[in-house]
């Protein structure tokens, strides 16, 4: 009888705390609603900066929560929101647009770490300025290229999983970026970014960057039914401005990258005729005007 007693009680503590725990959290959105708005909204860079460091120290609280995992923070429709399609773990991030039109990146991942059988949470410290040779840096939590994702690709090599990420970067007033980072996690459950996953035409580097005009849209995405990143091929608007990345666009080409035998080898030319995916998502660019889009700033997934 003290055995089911025992049980029962136990039963009844799991119920009470799991239900704290979930009233908590809706009262976390809220003032995370409140931040993400004041963030967004500010005029000075000192104004988001205090907003962020508010929101920061929120998110961090909220998600320290014991089933915070599952709650999709729903409301915040400026902060990217993502989950690994194998529910392995999910990213949390954000920008903070400058005035002088530069993007700071902030965010969190969140992942079951099977030792330990809980959710291990890792703060994302944007290092972009600091990094030299971007394409070939290996990164980490404190080490990290910041970027808005808005695609993870899962990939197997050799037994282990590597998780393809798709970004975008507002960078500055005279260009924007698109990028095809790795996520993989190391043996403590920490995350570890870039690999050797990419075989291109001149190179193999950890990530992919692209570089292009800020004014101009980049389309890139995983479509689901052939199993292909594609891309809009980048071109100077002459010749002549080879390099001088704030006057290349797209010039109505494609290529891709196909997985094979462990590797993201490149496609170029690629016909893009009939091969979207009926589970493709249409996303807006930060920077496409054109769609009704009023603000860089707010987040909307960008393929």
């Amino acid at each position: 009888m003290r055995c089911c007693k025992n049980i029962l009680f136990g039963l009844y503590l799991i119920t009470t705390l799991s239900s704290l725990a979930q009233g908590l959290l809706p009262a976390f959105e809220d003032t995370l609603m409140q931040e993400q708005k004041k963030l967004y909204s500010s005029g000075s860079d000192q104004e988001k900066l205090d907003a962020n460091f508010r929101l920061k120290s929120t998110f961090e609280r909220a998600l320290s929560v014991e089933h915070s995992f599952d709650y999709s923070f729903d409301s915040l429709k400026e902060i990217g929101r993502i989950y690994s399609p194998d529910k392995a773990f999910r990213i949390i991030n954000w920008d903070l647009a400058r005035n002088d039109g530069t993007h700071d990146y902030f965010g969190f991942i969140q992942v079951y770490n099977i030792k330990k059988k809980t959710y291990l949470l890792y703060f994302l410290t944007d290092k972009s300025a600091d990094i030299k040779n971007a394409e070939n840096a290996i990164g980490d939590a404190n080490k990290w290229f910041g970027m808005l994702y808005y695609k993870i690709i899962p990939v197997k090599v050799k037994g282990k999983k590597y998780y393809t990420l798709l970004g975008f970067d507002g960078n500055d007033k005279l260009t924007s970026k698109k990028i095809i980072d790795v996520l993989s996690f190391n043996t403590d459950g920490s995350p570890r970014f870039g690999a050797d996953l990419f075989k291109l035409e001149k190179k193999s580097p950890k990530r992919v960057i692209f570089e292009y005009a800020a004014q101009a849209v980049m389309s890139l995405k995983y479509n689901e039914d052939t199993r292909q990143i594609m891309f809009d091929h980048l071109s100077p608007s002459e010749p002549k401005l080879e390099g001088q990345f704030q006057y290349y666009g797209p010039d109505f080409s494609f290529d891709a990258l196909e997985f094979k035998k462990g590797k993201w080898v490149y496609t170029p030319d690629v016909d893009a005729r009939n091969k979207s995916s009926s589970k493709d998502n249409r996303y807006k660019d930060p920077k496409d005007k054109s769609k009704d889009h009023t603000s860089k700033q707010i987040y909307k997934s960008p393929e």
